[in-house]
C-alpha cells in the first residue's frame, strides 16, 4: 500500500463521492476508481458498498479507515520532522570584535538567532579592526565588527546606528580626575597612549590639531585593557572609547569638542558560505536599523 493511495481511500470515505473526492484531491475520476479498485484487489477485500450516488465503507472498509489514518499521520509527521531537522542549522560562525559598546547589538542580532536556531556555534575573537579583516580575508573569520574609520570597500556591510563617543581614561589621582570634559589644551605635556590603527591616530592627531605636537605621546595600545593599567598606575592618559564595564580607580573623561565614531558589520563579498552562515548574513540584515 501506498501512502498516496491511502490519502485517496481517505477523501473517498470523507466525501462518500468519488467525483467530488477526485476534484478534491485534483485527479480525474477514472484515476481515482481505478486506484480504488486496486486496492481493494491488494487486500483482497471490498472497502466500498456502491450506490448510485454514494459510496458507504464495508466492515472492513471501517477497519482501512482507522488504520490508514494512523498511517497517514504518521507519515506526516516523519515527513515534518524531517524538514525540521534539515531546518535545524548546526555548525559554527567565527566572529570577530573591536571593544566597543555596539557589541550589544550584536549580542542581541546572536540571541535571537540563538532561540531559532539553538545549534549554531559561536566563536568569538576580539582584535582591533586591521586584524579582524585580515582573519576574514583568510577565512578565519566569518564576520567582523569594526570601529570606523575603516576600509571596507572590499566587503558587505550593515552600518549600525550607535555612536561610540571618545574620551581618556585616567587615573582617580590625576589631576584631570575632576574635570567632566577634556580639551585639547588640557593635555599639553600630558603622558597619552594612543590606539594603534595609523586611521585611528589621524582621527586623534586631528582632534589635539595644534596641540599635538605639544602632548607627550607615551606609546600605543591594539586593546584597550593594558592600557587602562597603564591609565590606572599614572603612566599616561588611555585614549578610547567610552565602554560600558568600569574599571576600579580610573575615569573617562569625554573629549570637548565631542569626538564620535560608528561601527560596522562587515563579511566578504560574493563568497560562496555554509547554509548557516548565509542564514545568519540574512539575519542581521533584519537588524539594520538597530
Amino acid at each position: 500500500m501506498e501512502i498516496r493511495v491511502l490519502r485517496y481511500f481517505l477523501m473517498v470515505a470523507r466525501e462518500e463521492n468519488i467525483t467530488k473526492a477526485a476534484e478534491l484531491l485534483h485527479i480525474t475520476q477514472p484515476t481515482l476508481s481505478r486506484q480504488l479498485i486496486q486496492l481493494e484487489t491488494e487486500l483482497e477485500t471490498k472497502l466500498f458498498e456502491r450506490t448510485s450516488h454514494n459510496l458507504h465503507l464495508t466492515e472492513d472498509g471501517m477497519l482501512l479507515k482507522r488504520r490508514a489514518q494512523e498511517l497517514v499521520q504518521l507519515a506526516d509527521k516523519t515527513e515534518r520532522e524531517f524538514k525540521r531537522r534539515e531546518e535545524q542549522l548546526s555548525g559554527s560562525i567565527a566572529i570577530g570584535s573591536g571593544e566597543t559598546n555596539n557589541v550589544q547589538v550584536l549580542a542581541d542580532i546572536i540571541r535571537k538567532f540563538q532561540a531559532e536556531y539553538p545549534l549554531v556555534q559561536y566563536d568569538l575573537y576580539t582584535a582591533n579592526a586591521d586584524d579582524i579583516k585580515e582573519r576574514i580575508d583568510k577565512g578565519l573569520l566569518d564576520i567582523g565588527l569594526l570601529m570606523e574609520p575603516v576600509d571596507i570597500t572590499k566587503y558587505s556591510f550593515i552600518r549600525l546606528k550607535r555612536k561610540e563617543k571618545w574620551g581618556i581614561l585616567v587615573s582617580k589621582d590625576s589631576e584631570l580626575s575632576e574635570k567632566s570634559t577634556v580639551s585639547p589644551k588640557d593635555l599639553i605635556n600630558m603622558p597619552v597612549f594612543l590606539a594603534q590603527r595609523p586611521i585611528l591616530r589621524n582621527e586623534i592627531e586631528g582632534w589635539l590639531g595644534e596641540y599635538y605636537d605639544q602632548v607627550r605621546v607615551m606609546g600605543t595600545y591594539n586593546l584597550i585593557n593594558n592600557a587602562a593599567v597603564m591609565a590606572e598606575k599614572n603612566v599616561g592618559a588611555a585614549f578610547c572609547f567610552r565602554l560600558e564595564n568600569r574599571y576600579d580607580n580610573l575615569r573617562f573623561i569625554p573629549l570637548s569638542p565631542p569626538l564620535e565614531t560608528g561601527a560596522v558589520i562587515v563579511w566578504k563579498k560574493a563568497q560562496a558560505v555554509s547554509r548557516t552562515m548565509d542564514r545568519f548574513i540574512d539575519y542581521i540584515k533584519q537588524y539594520k536599523d538597530i
